[in-house]
């Protein structure tokens, strides 16, 4: 184990994270506020810390899949701790544990928050919380790839580990090249949504700190509405901001490159945009009669539909209301999640995929045992590799799922709001239904629950595995 490395990109992180909080410090100075002051103490100490740990510079730059994981897995955790500081230190929040819940939900774009009444917040502590959805949403580590110069093609580890996908390759030879083009083409997204907010009459500071929220497919509010104190115009934005950033970004790469035919020939992109239309559909339907007309339902069927297959977790209304069959299309697309290489959560739509089509191979095999049948997937031969991963992540997926709500029902609350709150931690959605609904929280969940579902949140946005190497005793040796 390369423990010099580790330190090392950890005091990156630190550096990092003081750059990170300079925009909320600055929001902070411009509505002369005392959060401010929260900001500058956290700020100083990152950069102290950071100061010292670099003194000792690394033997060699170079890691492997091993550092990779670990690396990703604690600066993670490390950004979580150092984070939820200002949230604390401000005075807002009531305990550093709920400080540290919001962060990591923040960070990990779930969106499931402790607070009650969102508006009592200062404008920096607003804009930190949703500033996290922004910065966790294409990963920090993916930032530090396109600006630190590390060694050679060991640094695709890195972008493996916290990339979400069944597999992951590069866009361009260098990995470097690779993350500054998928910075830039989240950047061009990020400010492309502020401007039409801006356009549609929205001010500066909300469009922005929405727009983190959005892009990020996190789901953090300004209001206690959520969304739904906003017109009909500025919540189709969102609605079509968030389809956008559940699509696979390495597409927009190959729209930029000028590949039309290989961007609306993606298996994934198909069935993704034929689960939303057919579930907006559905669900309009079902609620028709709670709207003043069929337009009106099938908006805000496909608002919510978008929100929750791309785990952003915005909200227009109380779903928690709407008939069962409504809620049950909802809760599955909450399991789901978006495409392979968005910022959004869940199972992913690529995995579904490849999953349902080994299942059609073994009745095949199994009617016909002679036959030989390879696995495709947009064009191509899915390989053994691929296959497997998908195949574990699934039982580890099952796993953790089922113990973390065995141990999350320690709390006696009802079935619905224990399963839902896993499932919708777990698969980085925020929201989910009764106590945990649109118009709920979490704040009445134990210390020891929150534990869990922080664990669960971290261990669904990095794909499991990362998370899951911290816990196993041949990572340390050696």
């Amino acid at each position: 184990m390369n423990y010099s490395i580790i330190r090392y990109i950890l005091c990156k992180i630190l550096d990092f994270a003081a750059l990170f909080m300079a925009l909320p410090c600055l929001v902070g100075i411009i509505y002369r506020e005392k959060a401010t002051f929260s900001f500058l103490a956290v700020i100083a100490g990152c950069l102290a810390v950071s100061l010292v740990g670099r003194r000792f510079k690394p033997k060699s730059k170079v890691f492997y899949a091993k550092e990779g994981f670990v690396t990703v897995s604690l600066s993670w955790i490390l950004l979580s701790l150092v984070g939820a500081l200002p949230f604390y230190l401000s005075g807002e929040f009531p305990t550093y544990m709920d400080a540290l819940y919001e962060t990591v939900s923040g960070l990990t774009t779930t969106g499931a928050t402790i607070l009650t009444d969102v508006e009592s917040l200062s404008r920096s502590i607003q804009f930190w919380r949703c500033f996290t959805h922004w910065i966790g949403g294409m990963g920090v580590l993916v930032l530090i790839l396109a600006i630190l110069p590390l060694s050679g093609s060991y640094n695709m580890h890195l972008m493996r580990a916290e990339s979400p996908g069944p597999s992951v390759g590069k866009l361009v030879p260098r990995v470097k090249n690779t993350a500054m083009i998928l910075y830039g083409i989240y950047i061009v997204i990020t400010v492309l949504e502020i401007l039409c907010l801006l356009v549609a009459g929205m001010g500066l500071y909300e469009a922005m700190t929405l727009t983190f929220s959005t892009v990020g497919t996190g789901g953090f509010g300004l209001l206690n509405t959520s969304i739904g104190s906003y017109s009909t115009v500025v919540q189709t934005i969102f609605t079509v901001f968030m389809l956008l950033c559940g699509i696979n970004f390495q597409l927009y790469y190959l729209l930029l490159i000028w590949k039309p035919k290989d961007v609306f020939g993606c298996e994934e992109l198909r069935y993704y945009l034929g689960i939303v239309l057919v579930s907006a559909a559905l669900i309009a339907f079902d609620v028709r009669g709670l709207f003043a007309s069929g337009f009106e339902a099938f908006h805000h069927a496909l608002f919510q539909v978008a929100s929750i297959i791309t785990t952003t977790g915005f909200a227009t209304l109380d779903y928690d209301v709407w008939p069962e069959f409504s809620k049950a299309i909802l809760f599955l697309l909450t399991l789901l999640g978006a495409c392979a290489g968005s910022t959004g959560g869940g199972f992913k739509v690529s995995r579904l995929v490849i999953l349902w089509r080994c299942v059609k191979n073994e009745i095949s095999l199994a009617a016909h045992p002679r036959s030989i049948r390879k696995i495709h997937m947009e064009g191509h031969i899915v390989e053994e590799g691929t296959l497997r991963s998908v195949q574990v992540y699934t039982a580890i997926y099952v796993l953790l799922f089922l113990g973390s709500f065995l141990l999350v029902s320690l709390d006696e609350f009802d079935f619905v709001t224990n399963i839902t709150a896993v499932a919708a931690n777990f698969n980085n959605v925020g929201p989910g239904f009764h106590m945990v609904g649109p118009a709920g929280n979490y704040a009445q969940f134990s210390v020891f629950s929150k534990l869990v579902l922080m664990f669960d949140m971290l261990a669904g946005r990095l794909e499991l595995l990362p998370v899951l190497v911290l816990f196993s005793f041949r990572t340390w040796k050696g």
